[in-house]
């Protein structure tokens, strides 16, 4: 019995080893931990590896745009390297980051313009990935930026009716405009880079008394009389084969209305075949500050003192307010001035640079008057819907190739302008109801302007 008794529970035990399964899960993990640490420590070696990656991507980004502006053909290889290698620095601050390298190229070309291609690489020692053989990990980026082969066509509109004297807004509007000019200046690497004009309205528009026989000029009884008394003005009596005879012509201070209907919303080039498409000299007793044809803004380096008014700034710092709003022909004008035909002949484009133009238009209140609406104090409907049809056509004739940036300065408590809003283009409608707000809205128009010149 004794030995039966051994006998049983010794083939018991061995049947219970035999069903045990504790020791093979223990084999199992053994054999297992090591690639579930490899993959677990892995997540979180990658997840440093890319923190340091993107930052090294934006001060990569960063240091190209700021070469971009250093950058000059007489540089060299090892100059720019240095470049890049002192604005990467100031920016990138991960020391974990071992073995950091980075290299600037600069190319350049007349017709293609410029561009900076600045590399990085580094190294990244590994907390769990050694364990499974990766000591370390590579990691590099790059940042291209291209500029020059891109240039800037810019009409400057700018409202210089009475109501600017309050406020502070004339003076701020000058500052904010001049610091404009200095922002497009550092973008310019050649003469033909940028172009600007400025455009001073109330409810005409001076074209300079300089250009007082200029073909695209039409004249009414003001200043002469025809030969056959039913006809009113140049144009007509011309047309009708009889003698217009000028008269008090000298006394015109150069300012015009706005043109005919259609022709108001357009940018036909005037031409005496079809006289509707002239500008009509206007006798107006508040005629402001003449317009400033496209101007280089690399040329622009007069200061703040400036009052040259053949000079960018010069003329912004002469510009004295008076008169009513008629938004209009500020727009209209400014759409003018980028075509390369009378009555202003903005400089020829090169075909082997691509161009974008932009309009800017400032006002601080709603349309008053124009030649046919308004009594120049109360907001005017009609003028409002001039502008709807002029703005809608810019949009649709240019098919986006001219950008439409609007800034309204309301401190007078007015209604958001709706066709100011409506003008621009989606995000570019600037509204502010304090002098100050001008700064802002500029500032960030010459940041939209700057990365158009970029190409990337």
């Amino acid at each position: 019995m004794a030995d039966a008794s051994i006998f049983k529970r010794v083939r018991s035990s061995i049947a219970r080893f035999r069903r045990a399964e504790d020791g093979n899960v223990a084999v199992l993990f053994g054999i297992a931990i090591l690639p579930i640490l490899g993959f677990v420590g892995g997540a979180i070696d990658y997840s440093r590896v890319n923190n340091a990656r993107t930052a090294m991507q934006a001060a990569l980004d960063t240091a190209a745009l700021m070469i971009s502006r250093d950058a000059t053909s007489s540089m060299t290889a090892a100059e720019i390297n240095q470049k890049a290698q002192t604005y990467f620095n100031s920016l990138y601050n991960h020391p974990e980051a071992q073995n950091v390298v980075v290299n600037a190229s600069y190319t350049t070309s007349s017709t293609q313009g410029s561009k900076v291609v600045v590399t990085g690489s580094a190294t990244m020692q590994t907390d769990f990935m050694k364990v499974v053989g990766f000591p370390t990990l590579d990691f590099g980026a790059s940042s291209t930026t291209a500029w020059g082969n891109t240039r800037l066509r810019i009409a400057m509109a700018l409202d210089i009716t009475g109501s600017m004297n309050s406020d502070d807004k004339l003076d701020a509007m000058k500052k904010a405009a001049k610091a404009l000019v200095d922002t497009l200046k550092l973008s310019a690497k050649t003469v033909d880079d940028v172009y600007l004009s400025i455009i001073p309205f109330n409810v005409m528009v001076n074209v300079g008394t300089s250009n007082k026989t200029a073909a695209w000029l039409d004249w009414d009884t003001s200043y002469g009389s025809c030969s056959q008394s039913t006809k009113k003005t140049k144009s007509s009596c011309v047309a009708a084969g009889k003698t217009w005879t000028p008269n008090n012509v000298n006394s015109w201070k150069g300012c015009v209305t706005d043109r005919t209907q259609p022709y108001d919303t357009t940018k036909d080039v005037p031409t005496t075949v079809t006289p509707a498409t002239l500008f009509l000299a206007a006798n107006y007793s508040d005629c402001g500050s003449s317009i400033l044809p496209m101007t280089s803004v690399y040329n622009s380096k007069e200061g703040d003192s400036s009052t040259d008014d053949t000079t960018i700034k010069g003329k912004i710092n002469n510009l004295v307010a008076n008169g009513s709003t008629n938004q209009p022909i500020g727009m209209q004008w400014a759409w003018m001035m980028l075509q390369s035909a009378d009555p202003f002949v903005t400089p020829a484009k090169d075909s082997a640079y691509k161009y974008t133009d932009a309009i800017i238009l400032l006002s601080d209140g709603m349309n008053t008057q124009d030649r046919w609406y308004g009594n120049g104090y109360s907001w005017s409907s009609q003028v409002d819907d001039r502008q709807t049809i002029l703005c809608n056509n810019i949009k649709n004739k240019t098919n986006g190739s001219t950008s439409v940036y609007t800034i309204q300065v309301n401190t007078d408590g007015d209604p958001e302008s709706a066709v100011l809003k409506a003008c621009a283009d989606s995000g570019s409608f600037y509204s502010s109801t304090s002098a100050s707000g001008i700064a802002s809205a500029f500032s960030s128009i010459g940041s939209s302007l700057s990365k158009l010149r970029l190409a990337k």
